[in-house]
């Protein structure tokens, strides 16, 4: 019979983890700390490893660098109080798989190394990732946090990504999840700020058929559909208080409340959060729950915004350039020198997507195969004289009626490529002249 081997000086908690696991099929050899555990750890029917963190002579945090000094992949789960959850942490980087908050019900002890099994396999497997990140960067800092974001992906651990709008959060999230034991299942994303709040209930929990007027068919909520996948809760702090007293009980239960039905659903889900707010402050302003902040930042990570690292903007603007030239079909070598000039000046306080939206225009207004900074003209702070061949007033007017034939004709979709409002666009063609159908 394989052994799961527990380590905990609580003996009450090794009598109730001694009753617990062989119900699960395995058989459990009991250690009081992690110096006793490691003269048991060639034992070859170790399958696994349920460990405390706070224990006299040898702690679990100690216990877990020697297992890696040992480059043993013997899975291993973390019990922990409240008050280490930030030791918890230090584990799950230190290669610990997960980790599991005092006190916990046997259900949740099961789902936990039912986890953490399926995810490691048995002894002797590799449960490294064969993911790797699709995020461009040249910076030192961006590729350590990157490189810190896939050793947490194989856990279940919850994980808050902070930073500006525009900074790379939602493509952090994605990487996370097709680094983990979750990415057969597609990544379910929410944004809390595109959903109103009388609506974003039913997106996330789902309803039963005939709970309300038009109501004629049941709805799968988000949570459900992420079932033993990853969700992404994009933009948290826009959540209402009403809807974050219920995504807390989702977390802590681990079940979902469906509207209507009379029983809650459980559910097996990596939740994955971001935020461009500083959600300390939207606690101490009264619109942000103190306690789902604690259970959402479990693991914080900030992504820098892109004036934090100037070495980016040349490498992303290559990639966009070559990416929009593709989908336009224009041969474009590269950038004049007086446009890489303009773009490592600019403060870019819409961050990537703002850097984006500009290399988007100016691929599709140049008439050269590199880019000048005069086909940066919607753009601010260009100090320099256009060539008098071409006029100003008729770029703009170039530019705005190529991308809506891009867009065919799609005055909104126009808008947002050119960093623009709606009204903008349609004042612009009216001072042109031109007709377009009103799309």
């Amino acid at each position: 019979m394989k052994s799961i081997l527990v380590i905990d000086d609580d003996p009450q908690m090794r009598a109730a983890l001694q009753e617990a696991i062989p119900r699960m099929g395995y058989k459990a050899l009991l250690t009081k700390n992690g110096q006793e555990a490691l003269s048991k750890i060639d034992d070859t029917s170790i399958s696994m490893i349920v460990t405390d963190m706070q224990m006299p002579k040898m702690d679990g945090l100690s216990f877990i660098k020697k297992m890696r000094e040992k480059a043993s992949n013997i899975p291993i789960l973390v019990i922990t109080g409240f008050a280490t959850v930030e030791n918890a942490v230090d584990a799950m980087k230190e290669g610990a798989c997960d980790y599991l908050m005092k006190p916990f019900s046997l259900d949740a002890l099961k789902k936990s190394i039912k986890s953490v099994m399926s995810k490691n396999g048995p002894r002797g497997s590799s449960n490294s990732s064969s993911s790797s990140s699709n995020i461009i960067t040249a910076n030192e800092n961006m590729k350590k946090l990157i490189q810190l974001a896939g050793d947490i992906a194989l856990s279940d651990i919850t994980v808050l990504i902070l930073g500006e709008s525009g900074t790379g959060k939602e493509l952090l999230a994605q990487y996370i999840h097709n680094s983990s034991g979750r990415k057969g299942n597609s990544l379910v994303a929410v944004n809390c700020a595109a959903i109103p709040d009388n609506l974003l209930e039913s997106e996330l929990f789902g309803f039963e058929k005939g709970t309300f007027t038009g109501a004629s068919e049941s709805k799968i909520g988000k949570f459900e559909l992420a079932n033993g996948s990853t969700i992404l809760l994009d933009e948290i702090g826009e959540m209402s208080s009403p809807l974050q007293s219920k995504l807390l009980r989702v977390l802590q239960e681990k079940e979902v409340d469906k509207i209507g039905s009379k029983r809650p659903l459980p559910i097996d889900v990596r939740v994955i959060a971001t935020t461009n707010r500083d959600l300390r402050k939207e606690i101490e302003e009264g619109r942000f729950r103190e306690d789902l902040y604690y259970r959402l930042n479990v693991f914080p990570i900030h992504v820098p915004p892109l004036r934090e690292r100037p070495e980016d903007i040349p490498v992303l603007a290559a990639h966009f350039a070559k990416k929009f030239a593709a989908q336009l079909n224009k041969n474009i070598e590269g950038f004049k020198s007086d446009a890489v000039e303009f773009l490592s000046t600019k403060q870019w306080r819409g961050n990537i997507r703002e850097l984006e939206n500009t290399i988007h225009r100016a691929v599709l207004i140049t008439k050269s195969g590199l880019i000048g900074v005069d086909d940066f003209m919607f753009e601010e702070n260009i100090s320099h004289d256009l060539p008098p061949t071409r006029n100003i007033k008729h770029m703009e007017m170039e530019m705005i009626l190529k991308t809506l034939e891009e867009t065919n004709g799609n005055k909104a979709k126009t808008a947002k490529i050119l960093g623009v409002s709606v009204r903008t666009i349609r004042n612009k063609l009216n001072e042109y002249g031109k007709k377009f159908p009103a799309a």
